[in-house]
């Protein structure tokens, strides 16, 4: 070994520079090691910060509603049976309380879900590591650890969690969701929060919670379902598509039997009970029931009409906007109570179902719609008028309506045939056949303003909330507005009775346009009552009586009555031709029946009525439908109307009517050329109105089927609605008073007078309101004497007789049935010796009547025209 001095300086060097290495890594390491500590320092700081803000950003538990916020409106009936859902696509849900759910089912969800909910605090340590362990092993992450706890603050807290688009979207959620999932814990049961999860979740067929999809799989209450039929909804929820078991029963039992090997290993079920729940046929059950009890989703047209009152009474008296209506009414477990009376409801279905009661020459219509995408991809839309355009290019007079349904069915195709193009893609297409004539049908319990029944038209109904003809359609009243506009106020504040007397003589509107009578003839009858202008519903008489009280009395009771179409302007409806229902949009049957319902109910009026009340989930009234009723006429009024319309069926234009000893009061009312056929008429239980005519409006065929089927139906529905009532008189108000008046003059009669009126006696009992009783006596009647052979004013050589006659009023023009009996004013030109001999020799006697046998077809006709129909001539023309 050398210990020299440079072998020694080499060494010393080497050693110090192994030193100076040893040094330098040291202090490498040393701040590698720091900076690793104040990189973890400050990433646990960041971390620390990041979960500070995302706790603080989470909802806030106090406040936090984990209860399900959407279920299903469910109508009753007066007997308190469901008879409709109402959801939205979510919100078809029955909440129930954890008692109500069999054990079974609520273990069956928990050992497939949630084994260790009865253990963990909100989240599962242990299933979150099992989750990440066989991930890693399998290269991907596909089980979940979420609890149960977790899965319903997901489901109701964070809905949005289907449209995060991030990983850091889900980590946030994620995040918060297991907070406050260990916060919720703290707050409520095991209990509550299972409740609330099982009235959650979906559950496939569009149901939501287990009450709703018990009733959809199984058609019975989720208290009575089986340890078999529990594990089947138990095991839907994890893929509601997918193991729906209607549609993939294969992929649910499966999936069963996975619940029921939990349930078995957990201890929840024994070996016998596991064997029993394979071996059941339950998948054969839920296809029966599904076939026998599918939801009916097309409503009836009383559902169409709650529905639409309730909307629209969500907005007006609790102040929501339509959008807000629409949830409270769908999403929000509502229970509406129906006022619907189910067997008379029945009755009006079948009697509409019965071709005996409308005319042999049914034809058809159609509603019809196409939406097709093209190879350029623009949507074309096709529908019943492009349709009638393309028939009417080959045939001009076709008028929307086919002979037979295969027929119309026939053209469709063939029009269909020639819109589509090659690469044309159907996007959607309806064809509903609709038969014509129309009908519609309102019943109404007067003293309530409840409706009992409603038809809003004839045929299969195919979709929900389409047209309704009884609620919403406008059709011209005709006759039946007589008596809402000119006769009700004429009596009630205008000093008329039901005497009072009119010239039914020509006459015409104030533009010049004439009035013309109803009947083919055009008869006038001369000086006639109220009574016998509504009997006979007279329109002369109607149109003389609103002017004489003004058309703006009659429009302020018309709407006093309910009837909302009409416009304020005397250029539209504020007009003479109001008197006979001439009014510019027509009128809806609902409010004209409630019209009619009003004098029946001693002129009270009540809002018609679809429901009587509605409740939230909690049995708290939201609306009460209680009646409250306005009195628009005196019962006098309403009384005496009621007597006159008795006549109308008893004598006049609706002889049709006969419910037997049971008492009906009533109008008719057509429209010109029979484009629409009211018959609006009571008993002392109900008020019903039937309306019939086309759809298109076209006038209805000249035969008597056409004419008067909707009186045929009115009669056959209130027949069986009566079936069992016992008959009772219309109530009589006090202040009702009786007279014999002059049916010329409409006051007191006097006898020796106006009962030898030449053509028969004109004396009858008329009803009065107290304090209105004529005290002047007839001034019509005049008593003349005459020339026994001339009929002309005597001579002093002229043998009399004395004759009553009738005295025209001033003004009255043109010929009358009263113009034959008028007194002479022309002078006997006198009689010499011969004459007098003469007419001794040829038998003549002494008269004390005119001839009237000109007269005596005249007035057998009018008695035919008693039964016929009123076809109402409306001028088009504006009159003021």
């Amino acid at each position: 070994m050398k210990f020299d001095k440079e072998s020694a300086e080499k060494k010393r060097k080497i050693h110090t520079s192994e030193k100076v290495g040893k040094r330098a890594g040291f202090i490498f390491l040393k701040a590698f090691l720091l900076g690793l500590a104040g990189l973890a320092v400050i990433v646990g700081a960041a971390g620390f910060g990041i979960m500070k803000g995302l706790i603080n950003s989470a909802p806030d538990i106090s406040n936090l509603s984990v209860a399900p916020s959407e279920a299903a409106t469910y109508i009753y009936d007066m007997d308190g049976k469901p008879v409709q859902k109402l959801t939205a696509p979510t919100s078809n849900r029955t909440l129930v309380k954890l008692e109500q759910i069999p054990i079974d089912l609520q273990h069956a969800v928990v050992s497939v879900e949630d084994e260790r909910f009865y253990e963990h605090s909100g989240i599962d340590i242990q299933g979150i590591v099992r989750a990440f362990v066989v991930g890693v092993s399998h290269g991907k992450f596909t089980e979940g650890a979420s609890t149960i706890t977790q899965q319903l603050l997901k489901n109701n807290v964070f809905t949005d969690w289907t449209r995060e688009t991030s990983l850091i979207q889900k980590f946030k959620r994620k995040f918060q969701e297991q907070y406050l999932a260990l916060q919720l814990e703290k707050k409520m049961s095991k209990e509550q929060i299972l409740e609330d999860y099982l009235n959650t979740i979906n559950l496939g067929a569009g149901t939501y919670g287990v009450q709703a999809a018990a009733h959809r799989y199984f058609n019975k209450d989720v208290s009575k379902l089986t340890l078999s039929e529990a594990t089947v909804i138990a095991g839907i929820t994890q893929n509601p598509t997918q193991y729906n078991p209607i549609i993939y029963p294969e992929e649910n039992a499966k999936r069963r039997e996975k619940v029921l090997n939990h349930m078995l290993e957990q201890g929840y079920i024994n070996q016998a009970q596991y064997d029993a729940a394979l071996k059941d046929d339950v998948y054969s059950r839920i296809q029966k029931t599904d076939s026998e009890t599918a939801e009916v989703s097309v409503y009836s047209y009383y559902i169409d009409a709650i529905v639409e009152q309730v909307m629209e009474d969500l907005q007006k008296q609790k102040g929501y906007t339509e959008q807000q209506a629409y949830k409270m009414l769908y999403s929000s477990g509502l229970r509406i109570f129906s006022a619907q009376d189910e067997s008379i409801q029945q009755i009006c279905d079948e009697e509409f179902s019965n071709p005996d009661n409308f005319p042999a020459g049914t034809e058809v219509g159609v509603d019809y719609a196409l939406s097709v995408s093209g190879t350029d991809k623009q949507v074309r839309n096709y529908n019943t008028e492009t349709l009638a355009e393309y028939i009417q290019e080959k045939n001009p007079d076709f008028n929307k309506m086919f002979a037979t349904e295969e027929e119309a069915r026939a053209a469709i195709a063939e029009y269909r045939a020639f819109v589509l193009q090659p690469g044309d893609e159907v996007i959607g297409e309806h064809t509903y056949i609709i038969p014509q004539p129309q009908a519609s049908c309102v019943i109404i319990d007067q003293t309530t303003g409840y409706v009992k029944a409603i038809v809003g038209g004839r045929g299969k109904k195919e979709a929900s909330l389409t047209l309704n003809r009884a609620t919403t359609s406008r059709r011209q009243p005709g006759s039946t507005f007589k008596v809402i506009a000119a006769y009700a106020p004429a009596l009630d504040s205008a000093g008329k009775t039901l005497a009072t007397v009119y010239d039914n003589a020509p006459y015409a509107y104030t533009n010049g346009i004439p009035v013309n009578n109803w009947d083919s003839h055009n008869t006038y009858t001369g000086l006639t009552t109220i009574r016998q202008a509504i009997t006979n519903s007279i329109n002369v008489v109607t149109v003389k009586c609103l002017t004489d009280i003004t058309p703006r009395l009659g429009f302020r009771y018309s709407e006093r009555f309910g009837i909302s179409t009409l416009y304020n302007d005397t250029a539209l409806d504020v007009r003479q031709p109001l008197a006979l229902g001439g009014v510019t949009d027509g009128v809806v049957n609902l409010e004209l029946t409630e019209a009619y319902a009003t004098i029946a109910n001693s002129g009270k009026y009540n809002e018609p009525k679809f429901y009587t009340r509605i409740e939230d989930q909690n049995g708290n009234v939201i609306i009460d439908n209680t009646p409250v009723n306005t009195s628009i006429l005196k019962p006098q009024t309403a009384f005496l109307l009621t007597s006159a319309m008795q006549d109308v069926v008893n004598y006049g234009t609706a002889t049709g009517i006969n419910l037997g000893e049971m008492p009906v009061a009533g109008k008719t009312g057509t429209t010109s050329d029979y484009r629409d056929i009211w018959f609006a008429g009571y008993t002392p239980y109900y008020t019903c109105s039937v309306w019939g005519g086309y759809d298109n409006h076209d006038m209805l065929p000249g035969s008597d089927s056409y004419h008067n089927y909707h009186k045929t139906l009115w009669n056959s529905i209130m027949t069986r609605i009566h079936a069992e009532l016992p008959a009772k008189d219309f109530k009589k108000p006090k202040n009702i008073e009786t007279a014999s008046v002059c049916k010329k003059s409409g006051k007191l009669a006097v006898k020796g007078l106006c009962d030898t009126d030449p053509r028969g006696s004109q004396i009858y009992t008329e009803y009065f309101a107290a304090g209105t009783v004529p005290t002047a006596k007839c001034d019509v009647h005049v008593s003349m004497q005459i020339c026994a052979e001339t009929r002309l004013l005597p001579t002093s050589s002229c043998r009399t007789t004395t004759v009553a006659f009738i005295k025209r009023p001033k003004g009255s023009e043109g010929s009358t049935d009263d113009s034959a009996y008028t007194g002479p004013s022309q002078t006997c030109p006198g009689h010499t010796i011969i004459d007098k001999i003469k007419g001794l020799i040829d038998g003549k006697a002494d008269t004390n009547i005119p001839d009237v046998s000109t007269h005596e077809g005249q007035q057998g006709s009018s008695k035919k025209r008693r039964a016929e129909e009123d076809g109402d001539d409306i001028p088009t023309v504006g009159i003021d």
